[in-house]
């Protein structure tokens, strides 16, 4: 094996084992090279078709847990980005990713993995201390998220919930 290709298992190795999102920098130290090596070997990974997603907390290997999922249509302003979030988390969901439809790009889609208020306060914590805009100010304010969850009820409790604040476009997916 060449030198990036064992460099690139020891990555899967770390993340198969670690059961939590490590980070870039982290990945780095342990391997003994730059940040940006890291990211470009993430990068041939996932042309590999390795499923490493990059949440604000790192990277990690998606497993399939045999949850169900269900994407959301909602618009909102940036200011109720919290509060939708924590609609999601609360009764119980996972927030997978957040996608927008660009006239230009297409499809953008970040991945977000929430699982926690704590997760959700992090994240938008890290968005206004970078002073990002979300993903959602490119359409307008209407997007979508994948959401994970363990059974059918939660799901229907989110899309009340959703609808409750005005969040939901009808139709969602």
């Amino acid at each position: 094996m060449v030198k990036g290709e064992i460099r690139r298992q020891k990555i899967i190795d770390i993340l198969e084992k670690s059961g939590e999102a490590v980070s870039g920098t982290l990945l780095a130290e342990k391997l003994g090279v730059s940040r940006q090596v890291i990211v470009q070997d993430i990068a041939l990974l996932r042309a590999s078709e390795e499923e490493i997603l990059s949440t604000s907390r790192g990277y990690c290997i998606k497993e399939d847990t045999g949850k169900l999922t269900r994407r959301f249509r909602v618009r909102h302003s940036c200011d109720d980005l919290e509060r939708e979030l924590n609609i999601f988390v609360d009764a119980g969901g996972k927030v997978l990713d957040v996608i927008v439809e660009n006239p230009v790009y297409g499809e953008i889609k970040g991945d977000l993995n929430l699982s926690s208020r704590r997760d959700v306060r992090q994240f938008v914590n890290k968005v206004q201390e970078n002073r990002a805009v979300p993903l959602l100010t490119l359409a307008d304010g209407i997007h979508q998220h994948t959401i994970e969850a363990n059974n059918a009820e939660i799901m229907e409790e989110i899309h009340e919930e959703l609808k409750k604040a005005g969040y939901l476009i009808d139709g969602d997916m």
